[in-house]
């Protein structure tokens, strides 16, 4: 299986985003393997994480994107969390992903 292309969006157990810059930096950043739910790659190719606290790793969990469900996660963060604001609404999933938030910057 190939590398995860980045940025990373991943869900906490609350259904929190974090859109990470690339694979090293999320797992770097990402400490408590319990608390991780599901995440995508840029490609919404969706991501396993394995590993101990402070050591997690993640790779791909299939190539057939999960467009759809990456969509509805977004939605519903944006909904939950980030009241008054909407979700990308660009067609292409490059658009789309490039207009997510990213972490730190």
């Amino acid at each position: 299986m190939t590398t995860p292309i980045g940025p990373l969006i991943l869900f906490d157990d609350d259904y929190h985003m974090y859109v990470l810059q690339d694979q090293a930096s999320a797992e770097a950043w990402w400490e408590m393997p319990d608390e991780y739910v599901c995440g995508f790659d840029a490609l919404a190719r969706p991501l396993r994480m394995t590993g101990e606290p402070h050591q997690v790793a993640l790779e791909l969990s299939g190539d057939e994107p999960a467009e759809a469900d990456l969509r509805r996660l977004v939605a519903d963060h944006y909904q939950r969390f980030l009241h008054g604001q909407v979700p990308p609404r660009a067609s292409d999933l490059s658009e789309f992903v490039a207009g997510l938030p990213v972490e730190g910057s």
